[in-house]
């Protein structure tokens, strides 16, 4: 999909489709000469937010169809606005045309601006455009999808803020496909290799660098709990090194840390065999570091980012971790094992250490991290964990901006107590409740040299049921927040 800006008005524009509001389209009609045909179109339609109405007008003129979008001539909400543009988006994908005309962002929304309203237009049209089809045997031309570009339309006035969205929204729309299939693949496909190898594929955009760790360069440095995560497979783990030089020589950079576990049968902690085929979406903290990463690149952000994927898998074997196991950290500091299904951890305490090397200003991780996450918020919010007030509240800004939401949740030290082994410094679970809560208190052991926020995603990442699959979430929240961070 290609976005693009257009420059006029709704009454001297041709087009195959053109998106609108009600009076928006009465106008197009009455210079058409058709406004008969589209009030009797409308006659039984309700204009509130999240109703469409299709107007076919005569062939040959200006504009051919209408797709009127309910709601939009009132004053809005955000929440409201976005309802609007999704319902919108999913109509239009099912029109048999090429391209389409989006004349929605001159609607009004309370203290949002145009650049606001163009972007959240164009992040529905990329949620709703979205196809997957890789795998199946007949494969639909452009992913099933008639439509090719949509044109953002603005006035002489507006033409660099809609232009300056359209530029982000290509940029996001690269990180977000990039992100939802890599999270798509099957994991016999979409092993620590496959990321590998799609990782580099990022090499080809200008000032990225791409390297990679392999097991025995991990065993050296002392990564014991990267380690013995993979240690139950046959494939071997990577940790991925993606650097973007976007920004001044010798700027310390943001890093980003990705939980990359390709396929988590829990290990020797079996989980139960119900839904475990969805343990393929546990890479989509990695999916989506990646993806973020693309996305400033593509915008050519200028800002550096050092971004790590910690990929593996997590097998049940004769040469597999144990509960009751206790691994050194490259940090020095000792873990005792308890459950093998705490994972994600174990890969992401190495790769934080790591991370300490690039001197970075900022450290993110991203992880599908906790089920208690999902207790805690469902599917509704990212949560972020950070003992940074400026950094958590930027994030959980960047998240109501984009439409990609986050809630902050509580990172207290009496939430440590519950981290006590007998046998080693740290036991890999927490006790008495709390478990997304004392999975954070776990990585912020290994965090005292920089500042630094975990997302847990393990609710927001994909879905379930007949909507199964990658969501690319929080690319959008983190794209925003790099936007920012570069002053963009």
């Amino acid at each position: 999909m290609k976005y693009a800006t257009r420059i006029g008005s709704v009454t001297d524009v041709k087009t195959p489709c053109l998106v609108s509001s009600v009076s928006q389209a009465r106008r197009v009609a009455r210079a058409q000469g058709e406004l008969k045909v589209l009030d009797a179109a409308l006659r039984d339609f309700r204009d509130q937010a999240g109703k469409v109405a299709l107007v076919q007008l005569a062939a040959g003129k200006g504009v051919q169809r209408l797709l009127v979008a309910g709601g939009a001539d009132s004053e809005l909400d955000a929440a409201n606005f976005r309802k609007v543009a999704s319902a919108a988006a999913n109509a239009l994908k099912t029109l048999p045309v090429a391209q389409a005309l989006w004349a929605l962002s001159s609607a009004k929304v309370k203290g949002r601006d145009l650049h606001w309203r163009a972007s959240a237009g164009l992040a529905a049209l990329a949620n709703a455009l979205y196809q997957f089809a890789q795998h199946k045997s007949k494969k639909p031309e452009n992913g099933g999808l008639t439509l090719r570009t949509v044109q953002m339309l603005a006035d002489d006035r507006g033409r660099a803020t809609v232009q300056r969205a359209v530029r982000q929204a290509n940029a996001l729309q690269q990180g977000l496909d990039l992100a939802r299939n890599l999270g798509n693949q099957p994991p016999n496909v979409g092993n620590p290799s496959y990321l590998l190898k799609e990782a580099r594929k990022l090499s080809r955009l200008e000032n990225v660098r791409v390297t990679s760790l392999d097991e025995k360069r991990m065993a050296e440095l002392g990564m014991g709990a990267f380690l013995s995560v993979t240690a139950g497979t046959e494939t071997p783990a990577r940790l991925i090194v993606v650097q973007y030089k976007g920004g001044k020589r010798g700027d310390a950079p943001i890093a980003l840390v990705g939980k990359g576990i390709t396929f988590d049968t829990g290990g020797i902690s079996l989980k139960p065999g119900a839904n475990m085929d969805e343990m393929k979406f546990d890479m989509c903290g990695a999916a989506t570091v990646l993806g973020a990463t693309r996305a400033a690149a593509e915008a050519k952000l200028p800002i550096n980012i050092v971004t790590l994927v910690a990929a593996a898998e997590n097998m049940p074997s004769g040469k597999a971790s144990r509960p009751g196991d206790i691994v050194t950290t490259m940090s020095g500091k000792t873990v005792e094992i308890l459950n093998t299904d705490a994972e994600g951890r174990l890969v992401l305490c190495d790769a934080l250490t790591y991370a300490e090397r690039f001197k970075p200003r900022t450290v993110i991780d991203v992880a599908t991290l906790t089920g208690a996450v999902i207790v805690a918020l469902g599917s509704h919010a990212s949560a972020v964990f950070s003992k940074s007030d400026e950094l958590a509240t930027a994030l959980v800004e960047a998240g109501e901006w984009s439409g990609d939401r986050a809630w902050r949740m509580p990172l207290w030290d009496e939430y440590q107590e519950s981290l006590k082994s007998n046998f080693a410094d740290i036991p890999n679970i927490g006790s008495g409740g709390a478990g997304a809560v004392t999975a954070a208190c776990f990585l912020a052991r290994f965090t005292d040299k920089y500042p630094w926020a975990h997302m847990d995603v393990a609710g927001s990442a994909f879905k379930g049921g007949a909507a199964k699959g990658a969501t690319g979430r929080p690319v959008g929240l983190l794209f925003r927040y790099l936007c920012q961070q570069a002053g963009r």
